[in-house]
């Protein structure tokens, strides 16, 4: 029973290291974003960027839907930085957000994001346009 016991707390152990690992083993990068959001209730947008990941460069496509309150259209050009990636696929998903706002020709915004793999974007950025929004929103990040 000991010996079940003891090998029971071994595999726990090398459970707890190689968790501790694969999180040491995440590293950071940085992203400029341009998204096109428009919208009357609901509402669509569309973009491009780059992730700058340990020395390269990677193309990325961006699409969502909202549903709310949206009425106008912007464009939000966003830089940052992503966190807790191990590989550049790992921004790959939908990151979800809530929240409501206005830019009459131009405002700020700044927002942090997570997807289903644990990948934190934290941007700031200029929003142009005319938009007012209380909504509910998803977007998605692929590498092209």
């Amino acid at each position: 029973m000991q010996v079940l016991s003891g090998m029971r707390a071994g595999l726990l152990a090398i459970a707890a290291l190689v968790g501790a690992v694969s999180v040491a083993n995440a590293d950071d990068g940085t992203i400029r974003i341009r998204i096109f959001k428009a919208g009357f209730i609901i509402g669509g947008s569309a973009g491009e960027g780059v992730l700058t990941f340990q020395g390269r460069s990677y193309p990325l496509s961006i699409g969502g839907l909202s549903y709310g309150f949206t009425f106008g259209a912007s464009e939000t050009r966003f830089h940052g930085t992503v966190s807790n990636i191990r590989r550049p696929s790992d921004i790959n998903g939908v990151y979800g957000q809530g929240g409501a706002g206005a830019a009459i020709i131009k405002g700020a915004q700044g927002i942090v994001l997570a997807n289903q793999s644990g990948a934190v974007l934290s941007l700031a950025g200029e929003q142009t346009g005319l938009i007012v929004s209380a909504d509910l929103s998803g977007l998605v990040l692929s590498l092209k």
